[in-house]
């Protein structure tokens, strides 16, 4: 099996083109109108009230971890503090010190409360072993959307020891829309679509501050893996009627890298580490993995990103850096003008082709100076 990443594909115009200003990303996911097709991960290091709320107001939505530092902590900025202030050598530990403390249900039920006292949507995070816990808690407090996420999910767990959750009767049994991820290939997806998820995130380690590749060996290319799991998801709407949403998560960092992802089929992306840049994040110029804090086996790592722009500029520009990385609004409402795409269902159909030197084909000077 052959799998290629984002790097590796390339985007093939038609016989129309569209005018940028006839370009439209607005969609309805879980009963919220979005102008933007943007998710922020639920990391510790990236979403917090203030970075949800200027998102939301710039037409994205940030997902909340209910297992992070906000649900462990009275006080999270004395945990922030800790974890900005380690030196490098030390930071794993400390976050696995900082992780170790148990949540609290009082705090996650305060949390979702103060989040939804915003007047924002308040989308939550928890893992299988954290859904079979606080799910309905989450529900009961006033989520809206639950995230059902984890480095693999799948739809038969086996354990001799601990509680299994069956993701069907769970997500049957919430009255809230339940995502579910993550996964990278056909079967799962299909399963997930069967079981009536709300959305299925794709990606097993191509985030910047995830090693679970490295430590592990497990996972498959980004553009690969949601070319898989979009075809279970259009098998199943032809056979079902039923259209459940495909989330790109990670894998991600530039206008092109988002295009491809949409193009591929992705209903909406999810980042991390473009969001950590920014002056509205929680992590202050840092980002780490969700995993990072596994007791065990660490599969992430705090990065030093830097706090280079803005939420608006990352977005929407104006960009001063010809790297792609600023305006990504800009630039994917540019790639689908130049295919002829008025909307994201008609950039879903526009052809692909692998392209190994996409990036490198007549950029000597280019690479020579950087």
């Amino acid at each position: 099996m052959q799998g290629y990443s984002f790097d590796e594909i390339s985007l093939l115009p038609g016989l129309e083109t569209v005018d940028v200003e006839d370009v439209s990303l607005e969609q309805e996911f879980w009963g919220r109108k979005i102008s933007i097709p943007f998710l922020a991960s639920a990391m510790d290091s990236v979403v917090d009230a203030h970075f949800a709320t200027e998102l939301w107001r710039l037409g994205g939505l940030a997902v909340f971890n209910l297992q992070g530092v906000h649900c462990r902590y009275e006080n999270p900025e004395e945990a922030y503090a800790k974890i900005l202030q380690a030196k490098d050598a030390e930071a794993t530990r400390t976050i696995q010190e900082i992780y170790s403390q148990p949540v609290k249900e009082n705090l996650m039920k305060q949390r979702i409360k103060e989040w939804k006292a915003l007047g924002i949507p308040v989308l939550v995070s928890l893992t299988p072993a954290g859904a079979v816990k606080w799910g309905k808690l989450a529900e009961q407090a006033g989520a809206e959307v639950l995230f059902l996420q984890s480095t693999v999910t799948s739809p038969l767990h086996y354990s001799s020891k601990n509680e299994i959750l069956d993701i069907e009767k769970f997500i049957r049994s919430m009255d809230i829309p339940v995502v579910v991820g993550n996964c990278v290939t056909r079967e799962v997806a299909w399963e997930f679509c069967r079981s009536r998820a709300a959305g299925i995130l794709v990606g097993i380690g191509p985030g910047a501050a995830c090693t679970t590749r490295q430590v592990t060996g497990v996972g498959l290319p980004q553009a690969s893996a949601t070319l898989m799991v979009v075809q279970a998801r259009d098998e199943f709407f032809e056979k079902e009627g039923v259209y459940v949403p495909v989330i790109c998560d990670g894998g991600m960092r530039t206008g092109a890298d988002v295009a491809k992802a949409l193009a591929c089929g992705a209903d909406l992306v999810m980042m991390g580490s473009p969001f950590a840049r920014c002056v509205e994040s929680a992590g202050k110029g840092f980002h780490w993995g969700m995993a990072t804090g596994d007791p065990s086996l660490p599969r992430g790592t705090r990065i030093r990103i830097g706090s280079e722009t803005s939420l608006n500029e990352l977005l929407f520009g104006p960009s001063h850096t010809s790297s792609g990385t600023l305006n990504l609004i800009g630039a994917v409402k540019n790639s689908m003008g130049l295919c002829g795409a008025r909307n994201l269902s008609e950039f879903h159909r526009i052809p692909l082709a692998i392209s190994t030197a996409m990036e490198t084909e007549g950029k000597y000077y280019q690479w020579r100076n950087r």
